[in-house]
């Protein structure tokens, strides 16, 4: 099963809103499994501003939180039925590795892919990509909880 997302449905798995709200469409997700998202970067993103006057440049934590946030749609849509009152927590992160800048124009194609879960803890293997070109890959935690 693959599902397609736009930005309203993303909204109802995410808490998360503008400036901080980094994923703009999620093109697959295969339930419990992997997910394929997006993130347009452009130049009005209000961290451009000071990093880095002159040369803009995407901060790697947003890089990471984009790739968390890919995460937490897979977990939430996993368990879609209980999703309402349900917040899943970025948890842990190995193996972060930044390949090459990301910059205003770029599109961010996320690809995520469940290593391992165990109760409501996933792990996932993350990769984000420019152009099919490798801009950071990480192994990233989450855990879900009631809240």
């Amino acid at each position: 099963m693959n599902d397609v997302m736009d930005i309203q449905e993303i909204l109802s798995y995410l808490p998360q809103r503008y400036p901080i709200l980094m994923i703009d469409k999620v093109i697959s997700i295969v339930p419990g499994k992997s997910i394929v998202a997006i993130k347009n970067v452009t130049v009005n993103e209000p961290y451009f501003l000071g990093h880095f006057p002159g040369n803009p440049i995407m901060p790697g934590v947003l890089i990471l939180e984009t790739m968390a946030q890919a995460t937490g749609i897979l977990a939430l849509h996993a368990n879609r039925e209980n999703k309402e009152g349900f917040l899943y927590l970025f948890a842990g992160i190995d193996d972060a590795r930044f390949k090459r800048p990301v910059v205003p124009g770029d599109q961010l194609l996320i690809e995520a892919e469940v290593i391992k879960v165990k109760g409501n803890v996933w792990k996932c293997k993350v990769t984000a990509k420019v152009d099919n070109e490798l801009a950071c890959e990480a192994t990233l935690m989450g855990a879900g909880r009631k809240c």
